[in-house]
């Protein structure tokens, strides 16, 4: 990535994510169980498991569309669920979890565009009513944006005019849009033709190399895992297994629950 790009990218210093004692639960099903994990702020963690194993529940919970049913989740010094009064922790209010909502930026499986909007103002329309910015700010914003993800000729376009692999790349610039100091990365590959996939990943390592972002991604891809991660998680039925660097997860590791699960992702 060429250095100009990278004033596109959020700047500051990000958070980190933690949480604690962690519980949630979908009727009887114990989805994660006092689950217990931190990234550092400016890390990127990738967490693969077998589907079912509570994955995109945390990043479900980190976007607050589901509630945890216990435990508390930081982002930086500040929980998410929870906020401070009278010096005692309470449930948070609709105004703390939108402040905090501000931090955590997603990029989901399906796109999620608007397709009644064009290119440019799915990625100004947030930033302009949730932010505060001006009309001005957040297309200089955009702009910059979409120079970055290769779509600067696309800012008129409609979504249901692009390919899948463009349109994740106006998914990835949305998120980025928001200036988030957290990102979201959910199965973004999956949804895409093979030979649109190594573009968007490529994207997206170019991105974790030249940014500062906390990165917490969830995908089944794993040599993307490998290249894009400082640690990989291995989940089962709601708790961790075994973390490490991703190369002793993918060449050696210990517990035998997370060679069986390899095994089988990597022969298909």
């Amino acid at each position: 990535m060429p250095p100009t790009e990278k004033k596109a990218l959020p700047a500051g210093q990000a958070p980190g994510l933690k949480f604690e004692k962690v519980v949630k639960r979908f009727g009887a099903n114990a989805v994660l169980r006092e689950l217990d994990f931190a990234v550092a702020p400016g890390e990127r963690v990738t967490l693969i498991g077998p589907s079912g194993s509570g994955k995109t529940t945390i990043l479900r919970l980190l976007m607050t569309l589901e509630r945890p049913d216990g435990g508390l989740i930081w982002i930086g010094d500040d929980t998410l669920w929870h906020r401070e009064r009278g010096g005692k922790r309470v449930p948070a209010n609709q105004k703390h979890l939108h402040e905090m909502r501000k931090q955590v930026g997603m990029v989901f499986q399906q796109f999620n565009l608007f397709p009644n909007m064009s290119v440019l103002r799915n990625l100004t329309e947030a930033p302009v009513r949730v932010l505060g910015l001006s009309r001005d700010e957040a297309v200089e914003r955009a702009t910059s944006l979409l120079d970055l993800v290769g779509l600067a000729d696309k800012a008129d376009a409609h979504p249901t005019r692009l390919s899948g692999g463009q349109q994740q790349r106006v998914a990835i610039a949305r998120a980025l849009a928001m200036q988030p100091k957290v990102l979201l990365l959910d199965e973004v590959t999956s949804a895409l033709d093979p030979e649109l996939v190594v573009g968007v990943q490529d994207l997206l390592r170019d991105i974790a190399r030249e940014s500062d972002l906390t990165l917490l991604c969830v995908t089944h891809e794993m040599r993307f895992a490998r290249d894009i991660s400082d640690r990989v998680l291995m989940f089962d039925q709601g708790q961790i297994v075994e973390q490490g660097p991703p190369d002793q997860i993918f060449n050696e590791p210990t517990e035998q629950r997370t060679r069986d699960f390899l095994q089988a992702v990597l022969a298909t």
